[in-house]
């Protein structure tokens, strides 16, 4: 039991909180503990473990990984594991690409060792790439970024082939492999995953890899419908479907309505704000999805919960958006919504969270909220600045350095930003960089009641 307990307190410890409130204090090492309970290490105390290909392998010098929950947690539990858990980031790669040689592609939900084919997109993708971008790990970047390349290319697999095709999946081919529609959703989904593979390639110095998935992650472009001001499904002859409402819940959009997709283009806000019609609209429309409440005798589905107008917070699609208020200029809002989720949505009580779990994703988003930041874009190296929760806050970084986030003042009625500081000379940017989190600065945050519009410079 002691050595248990050593053991959960050296992880936990690797964030550390200052605060009176002993609730807020057990949110937070809740969350924090959530956020480590997958993946699950998946290979025996001699290394060996049953692969997808039905067959033992065996490790050596590193340890395999499964249970990849990869639509919910590359958002946020992945890229927090990048601070605070390099070294498993590294085996968790290598766990991919011991999947892909046995498989045939990186995997999309996998469990147990096997895949589960649940959800969408090529989400071990953006883990990669983070990862390498990050500059963590030994593993093998060209073979990793031959096994993102191959996995989008299966062109049998989930409409990919008809998404390389159109520059979209159209919602009236009926996909073999899988029951499910959500045509609408694969495109968006896919194109973040193609920009992440454009990334890899670019430094990796593939031009003619990174061109071809640059252009592939403008594909949300496609599916965009300038009437409705909506991204809305589109069929084989390029019609978009009719009698489409953003409020309803339909087979072409996985477990969200059409307000709840409509950011998924974490690659390309600013491209996504030029879409809309420019920031003054972008902004609006922002506005509304907080504020356009379901209708009383409106059936919501079981994943539409946590809900704030149409932002769901218990399901993963909404989880980056209270942050893009930042890209409009209006940060205190993004301030507002975030210390209302946290103070709200997250209680110390059994049933304390709003929505699944979902493999620490839900707990992730609190544990970077709480310290002030959010990973818009997961492979992007900036983090949106919302809301410190605590006074003090130190995050203990490989090789000895800390970063830390000061707020003496901050309160519940205290959430507005008034001004930053950081390394003690002032800071006007309403994001920070991995480069200034792993330098181990001091960012210092002045807090009050009202918002503060100062302090940072326009985008």
């Amino acid at each position: 039991l002691a050595a248990v307990q050593g053991d959960w307190n050296e992880q936990l410890s690797r964030i550390e909180i200052k605060c009176d409130d002993r609730d807020e204090k057990v949110k937070f090492y809740t969350a924090l503990y959530h956020s480590m309970i997958a993946p699950t290490i998946y290979s025996d105390v001699d290394g060996a473990y049953y692969g997808p290909d039905k067959q033992v392998h065996r490790v050596e010098g590193w340890t395999n990984y499964s249970t990849f929950s990869l639509w919910d947690t590359y958002r946020a539990a992945h890229p927090l594991y990048t601070f605070i858990e390099p070294e498993r980031v590294n085996d968790m790669v290598k766990s991919f690409l011991a999947f892909f040689e046995q498989n045939g592609r990186l995997p999309v939900w996998n469990f147990q060792g096997g895949e589960t084919d649940m959800m969408i997109g090529y989400h071990s993708v953006p883990v990669i790439v983070d990862a390498y971008l990050k500059g963590i790990g030994d593993f093998d970047a060209k073979k990793a970024l031959e096994a993102c390349v191959a996995t989008a290319n299966i062109d049998s697999y989930r409409g990919i082939g008809l998404y390389k095709k159109y520059g979209y999946v159209p919602y009236n081919v009926t996909d073999q492999y899988n029951s499910e529609n959500w045509s609408l959703s694969k495109t968006l989904e896919y194109a973040y995953d193609d920009y992440c593979i454009a990334r890899m390639a670019e430094k990796l110095g593939d031009k003619e890899v990174a061109d071809e998935f640059y252009k592939r992650s403008r594909n949300y472009r496609n599916v965009y419908n300038p009437v409705s001001s909506f991204m809305q499904p589109r069929d084989d002859k390029g019609e978009f479907i009719r009698n489409f409402s953003p409020d309803d819940y339909t087979p072409h959009i996985c477990e969200s309505n059409g307000w709840q997709y409509f950011w998924s283009v974490q690659q390309d806000i600013d491209g996504l704000i030029v879409l809309t019609g420019g920031k003054e609209r972008f902004a609006q429309k922002l506005d509304s999805m907080f504020t356009y409440n379901p209708s009383a005798d409106d059936e919501l589905p079981i994943f539409s919960t946590g809900m704030i107008g149409q932002y769901a917070h218990g399901n993963e699609p909404s989880h980056h958006v209270i942050y893009l208020f930042n890209a409009v200029d209006q940060p205190w809002k993004t301030q507002k919504y975030a210390a209302r989720v946290m103070r709200e949505l997250y209680q110390n009580t059994p049933a304390g969270l709003c929505g699944n779990e979902d493999c620490g994703q839900m707990s992730a988003w609190y544990v970077f909220s709480a310290m002030g930041f959010y990973p818009v874009d997961p492979v992007g190296g900036k983090y949106e600045i919302g809301t410190p929760l605590y006074p003090e806050m130190k995050m203990h970084l490989p090789g000895g350095k800390t970063f830390t986030v000061l707020a003496p003042a901050v309160s519940k009625e205290n959430c507005y930003i008034q001004s930053v500081k950081l390394n003690g000379k002032n800071y006007d940017k309403s994001y920070i960089t991995h480069e200034q989190i792993m330098d181990g600065s001091v960012f210092e945050f002045e807090m009050g009641d009202k918002p503060g519009q100062a302090w940072y410079s326009p985008r």
